[in-house]
């Protein structure tokens, strides 16, 4: 049986373990949070995992590490230097980076070839998505046993070609949500006026097709050529740019709008992911034989 090392306790990282531990996976999760049996335990029920503080045992006998520290390039490769000292010399080194480079994270890292992103959607356990993030020095092989790993773990891995800050999803998602806060800045809608045109446009077609298959559809038979040089050719204004200086408002609003603390968050957390599994068991019934 594998094993895996979990290196941060928060949602993101405990997540993971949860999936890890349920496709067979030994797992342990270390963090130097003092309640770390308590929010195992919580997030995990009887699942079996170790759990230490010290990173270093963490990974002494790991086959596979995904960290999930804070999102600061000089902690990550203080980390990772502590990672690839200490584990295995066939290890992969992964991180949950949502946006930083992974040729920064392992600058000066002896263990670069073994060092890459692999980003999750949240929470993993549920979402597919695993973007698989190469730095200059990283190993077509690391890629390759990686791919393998998530793969395993009934995600859907996908390799971009070259680093880029924030990959893609995060990238597409920002520019979106750049869009939304000004939308909602400018007075033309509320927030949750906006997530109900979202839900009930853009997210439902893109459960299905992406952006480029749905514009080809988008075209009829003539496909996207069609649509670019019709009604894509009158799409040519430009995209809003929210006010930094105002944002404080649309993050009032969005609070007012669906509640703050532990039960509001885990009472909507559940209704999101309960949903979520439905459109995924309605796909997975669908998919091409």
């Amino acid at each position: 049986m594998s094993t895996v090392a979990i290196i941060g306790a928060g949602v993101i990282g405990l997540s993971w373990a949860q999936l890890f531990h349920d496709h067979g996976w030994h797992v342990t999760i270390c963090d130097p949070r003092p309640d770390l049996a308590e929010v195992a335990r919580e997030a995990l029920g009887e699942r079996t995992v170790l759990l230490t503080a010290d990173p270093a045992d963490a990974v002494a006998d790991a086959d596979f590490v995904q960290e999930n520290g804070p999102e600061r390039v000089e902690f990550k490769r203080e980390m990772f230097a502590t990672l690839a000292a200490a584990a295995p010399a066939t290890a992969i080194l992964a991180s949950s980076s949502s946006s930083l480079l992974p040729s920064d994270i392992a600058e000066d890292n002896p263990a670069a070839a073994r060092i890459l992103v692999g980003h999750p959607f949240n929470p993993p356990a549920l979402m597919p998505l695993v973007e698989l993030v190469p730095g200059r020095d990283t190993a077509e092989a690391t890629l390759d046993a990686a791919f393998a790993v998530y793969e395993s773990l009934d995600r859907t891995p996908v390799r971009l070609r070259a680093e880029i800050r924030g990959f893609v999803g995060n990238r597409l998602q920002k520019a979106l949500n750049n869009e939304a806060y000004y939308l909602v800045q400018q007075g033309i809608i509320d927030p949750e006026g906006l997530d109900t045109v979202v839900k009930n446009s853009l997210g439902l077609r893109w459960a299905t097709v992406g952006p480029f298959e749905g514009g080809h559809l988008g075209g009829g038979p003539a496909g996207i050529r069609h649509l670019a040089t019709h009604v894509g050719a009158q799409m040519n204004f430009a995209p809003g740019v929210p006010d930094p200086e105002r944002m404080e408002a649309v993050i009032s609003a969005v609070e007012q709008e669906y509640g703050t603390g532990a039960a509001q968050y885990r009472s909507r957390a559940q209704r999101r992911d309960d949903l979520t599994r439905e459109i995924l068991a309605v796909r997975a019934e669908n998919a091409p034989a």
